[in-house]
Order: structure tokens, then sequence, then C-alpha cells
């Protein structure tokens, strides 16, 4: 009777021959799913920061040849995709040109500037005795690229000093940092000037990056000057930044600020820090802001509040058809006028009337 009951409970504990065996779950235990979440969070946030770190040291460190990539504007959509996936390529800036070409004659000088770089200008000698300006270039150009301006400064009877940052043509060194380190590149021409002119009222000029630097010397350095033409100067850094993306059809969040803060990181400071719009409120010498009206760099929104900030009257002059740091080629004329009303009488206002409403002018204010 004992073994006929216990093969009946066997029986009944037995599965059928016919049924599957159970099978493991495949769902993942939650904690799994979180951890496998932050490591992918966590694998493209340092992929990301290792993407802004390279394209921050491409955008600040020049190349010793090749060819100069292409504004983002103008960019195709395979370029922008190369671009955004390698950085930029920006070979160091030369000069192809001297003031021979325009006939005029000069001396090539030299000075230590920021990091005690030895700086290389050209000085070009005015007959008259109206002032001297240092000129200063824009991003990833040399001095070369200011000699249509000087001309302009010269038959005014200004002596021109048009100065190579550091990095830039016959300069030393092979960086840049967006005009924090140039403002002592500045600094020195200042001082320069000031030691060999005394007695002669001095201007600083500068196109985007140049103005950059000037405003950053003036502002915060304690550089003094009688009068500033500042072309396209951006009011932040971060702004600048995040109008390059936008140029380039994507995001800018948290790209942009990550490149802000690997930039100043590479080249000792602070990125975020960097705005001009905050130099411009402790400059204390007349200054005219001129803006490009299709700059897509530097808006006119943006040109009124630093020409607010730096108390310039009538605000910043517009060249509706300009691009970024374009004012001159676009309109020769108006740039011509905006110049010589500003040196007849710095800071006494920048709106522009035609020659025949007004008299012409008589030549820089001696201070």
């Amino acid at each position: 009777m004992s073994n006929g009951g216990d093969e009946s409970a066997a029986d009944v504990n037995e599965p059928p021959p016919d049924s599957d065996p159970p099978r493991p779950s495949r769902r993942w235990p939650r904690k799994r799913i979180i951890w496998v979440g932050l490591a992918i969070v966590l694998v493209g946030f340092v992929g990301l920061n290792i993407l802004a770190y390279r394209h921050a040291k491409a955008m600040t460190h020049f190349l010793p040849a090749g060819k100069r990539t292409q504004r983002p504007e103008e960019l195709s959509t395979a370029g922008k995709i190369r671009t955004l996936l390698t950085g930029i390529s920006l070979p160091r800036p030369v000069n192809r040109s001297t003031p021979d070409a325009l006939g005029l004659p000069f001396e090539t000088i030299s000075f230590p500037g920021a990091h005690d770089i030895e700086l290389e200008a050209w000085l070009i000698q005015s007959e008259d005795q109206n002032g001297v300006i240092a000129l200063f270039h824009g991003y990833g150009g040399a001095k070369d690229s200011l000699l249509p301006a000087a001309k302009e400064f010269l038959d005014r009877g200004l002596t021109t000093l048009l100065v190579d940052f550091h990095g830039s043509g016959g300069s030393g060194g092979n960086t840049t940092s967006i005009g924090w380190h140039e403002a002592k590149d500045v600094e020195a021409a200042a001082k320069w000037i000031r030691e060999s002119e005394p007695r002669q009222p001095q201007y600083l000029h500068g196109i985007s990056l140049g103005a950059v630097a000037i405003l950053r010397a003036t502002g915060s350095l304690g550089v003094e000057a009688d009068g500033l033409i500042l072309e396209a100067p951006f009011d932040r850094m971060q702004t600048t930044v995040v109008r390059r993306f936008d140029a380039m059809g994507v995001p800018s969040f948290p790209a942009a600020q990550l490149l802000v803060f690997w930039g100043g990181v590479q080249q000792g400071f602070n990125g975020f820090a960097h705005n001009p719009i905050n130099y411009a409120q402790n400059v204390r010498c007349p200054s005219i802001v001129m803006l490009g009206g299709n700059d897509p760099r530097v808006t006119p929104s943006d040109g009124t509040r630093l020409a607010k900030a730096l108390n310039t009257a009538g605000g910043p002059v517009l060249f509706e058809s300009a691009g970024h740091a374009q004012c001159q080629s676009s309109d020769p004329e108006k740039w011509r006028e905006s110049v010589a009303q500003f040196l007849a009488a710095p800071g006494a206002t920048s709106d522009i009337a035609p020659k025949s409403d007004r008299n012409p002018p008589t030549g820089p204010d001696r201070k």
C-alpha cells in the first residue's frame, strides 16, 4: 500500500511530459537599468568634453600650414559635419603684402608683448603731426589686412603703427586667446607710442578681436588713449561662440559653454569673464563703434548695448550691407566720413551727415 501511495505522489509532482520547462525572466533588474543609463550619460559627457577640448585647441592654436576652414555660413552640409567632428583648420596667419604695395615708406619695429613674446609692427610716419594711431587686426588675420585703414588715417595726418598680435604675421608665438592676452599686446604698443611720441594724441583702432583687445586694455588694464575706433567687437565671449553654433545650424547648449570653458583653461583665463561689455563700462576716452547690418557674429543690438556701455553719442554706426568686419570694404565713403567726423571731434556724435550738409573736418582734436 505504501509503495503505491508514493508512486501516486510522484506522478502528481512530475510535470506532464509534453509541457515546456520554465523560462528565465528577460526583464533587467531596475538597478542594472539605472547603472547602464548613468554609464551612457557619463560616456557621452566625457566624449563631449573631449570634443570641446579639441575644438578649443583648434580655435586657439595656429597650424604651421594648411588651408583655413571656411566661415560657418559658407560651409556645405558635409563641410559642417566634418568641422563639427574634427574642428577647424587655422593656419598661422602671414603677411602677404606690405606698405610698399601702396607706395608708402615704412619702418619695421619690434617690442615685447604678452608673455614677453616679440611683436612686429610697421611704422608709417606722417609729415603732419596730428597724432599717432595703432591698428590691430582681427581673428586669424595679420597686419597687412589693416593697410586700407592705415592709408585713410595717413591721409588725415596720423602716423600709423600696424601691429601683429602674438601668433600672427611677423610676431612670435602660435596661439590666440580671442582678445584676452592680446590686450597685453595693445598695452605694449601703447607704451611704445607713448615713449616714442609723447606729445602727440594717441588713438587705437581695432577690428573684431582687435577691438575686443583694445576694450580690455583700456577698460581693464588701464591703458590710456585719446580715442578708440572699434569695428565689430563682440559683447560677450559666450555670445560669440553661441553665434558660431547658430551659423552651423546645430544646438549650442552645452557645447558652446564647454568650448568657452576649455578655451579659457588652455589659455589660462576664465572664458566666461571675457566680456567686452564689462570692460566698456570702465573706458574713459571717446569711442566710436562701427557694425555690419548683416554681421552673423555681432548683431546691431549687441553693438547698441556696447555703445551704450561706452557712453558714445548717437549709438553705433551701422553699415547696412556689411558682414562681419567688413565696414570699410562695404562702404568706403561712409567709413571715411565716420572716422573723419570722430577724429575732428572725438565722441561728439556717431550720426553721419552727408558731406554737403556739414563743414569739412579740420583734423584731430589736440588734447
